[in-house]
């Protein structure tokens, strides 16, 4: 099928080049009525716009890349919603990949948006090698990246305090009288869950507690890793009240197995996750967890990227946002045991 040019509704419209030009760019120098003929004319014709020869005269194309490192992952789907959603309210479109979790293969993707001439790149990145991988690519597009893998890194990013989250979900069990709790997922190769781990440490020492660690081998965190972890956990001797969870993911997992194992949630142990994914508010489940404020993580990644965009800034920003304690029905309260 020809595709339909500028011309031919120029021609079926009955009006010049330049008008159903200026029509399609807003331009005020045509009446409202005009525009607005114009624009119909184009809805009936089926017409798009060449938007590579428009980008090439207005140097933008309103296009944004998005990088993550798992579209399976809730949190991550949940999150590229939110900033699709955020970008298109400022007349922008997103075009998104996913690395896998894989440095060469976000490199190669990275080199993709350049090639495809986005405005800028919001990325999650795959490990803290990361920035070593991209930097000669840095200079060359907007790039504003999430979570804490390139914490000290001299480039802008958005994360959640993963320290406090934990710190905070740990008060909390102890102020249910919890006095043994495991931390569930530790994994290396993830400065942000390294934070979360390192909170957790920290809110332990200041509660005189004992750290109880149950190490995952897996190189991220899910549903399924979560559930055969916790297998194994439950296979062995309890010592501990109450787990906190290195994510959602892996809580919902580990109700999976407990359930598997005549463990009751919350009779027998308290569970509380981290990110507040949808899953977790729906009925029967109703975990406990620190939610990432997604929505807000996305409108200030956003608006990082186009200030970068808009402004040519240079400069790079580091925005930390406040988690939050979600109370649900997987935690009870327990008896502490008396004071020695």
């Amino acid at each position: 099928m020809k595709s339909v040019t500028i011309k031919d509704v120029a021609k079926a419209a009955g009006v010049s080049y330049s008008t159903v030009s200026r029509a399609l760019s807003g331009s005020p120098e045509i009446s409202e009525d005009t525009r607005d003929r114009v624009l119909q004319v184009c809805k009936e014709m089926h017409y798009t716009a060449n938007t590579v020869a428009r980008s090439m005269v207005m140097k933008s194309t309103k296009l944004l890349g998005l990088i993550l490192t798992g579209i399976n992952n809730p949190f991550m789907a949940e999150l590229a919603y939110h900033i699709d959603r955020q970008a298109r309210a400022r007349g922008y479109n997103i075009i998104l990949c996913n690395s896998s979790r894989d440095l060469e293969q976000e490199r190669e993707i990275f080199e993709l948006m350049i090639g495809r001439q986005v405005d800028g790149v919001i990325l999650f990145p795959s490990a803290p090698e990361s920035y070593d991988s991209l930097r000669p690519y840095l200079p060359r597009l907007p790039t504003v990246f999430v979570g804490e893998n390139l914490r000290e890194a001299q480039e802008s990013y958005v994360s959640v305090d993963n320290f406090r989250g934990t710190y905070m979900g740990v008060e909390y069990l102890y102020q249910l009288g919890h006095r043994d709790i495991l931390y569930f997922g530790r994994r290396r190769g993830s400065t942000t869950h390294q934070l979360r781990c390192d909170g957790y440490a920290a809110a332990c020492e200041d509660l005189g507690l004992t750290p109880q660690y149950c190490n995952s081998t897996f190189s991220s965190t899910s549903i399924k890793y979560g559930y055969q972890l916790a297998k194994q956990l439950f296979a062995q001797e309890r010592r501990f009240t109450a787990i906190f969870a290195a994510s959602d993911t892996n809580a919902l997992g580990i109700m999976g197995a407990a359930e598997e194992c005549g463990i009751h949630i919350p009779d027998d142990l308290s569970l509380i996750g981290f990110d507040n994914i949808s899953y977790g508010g729906l009925p029967r489940i109703e975990l406990t967890t620190v939610e990432q404020p997604m929505k807000m993580l996305a409108s200030v990644a956003v608006d990082s990227l186009l200030e970068k965009v808009q402004n040519d800034l240079a400069g790079y920003t580091h925005r930390i946002l406040t988690p939050t304690l979600i109370e649900r029905a997987s935690c009870r309260p327990v008896q502490p045991p008396p004071s020695v």
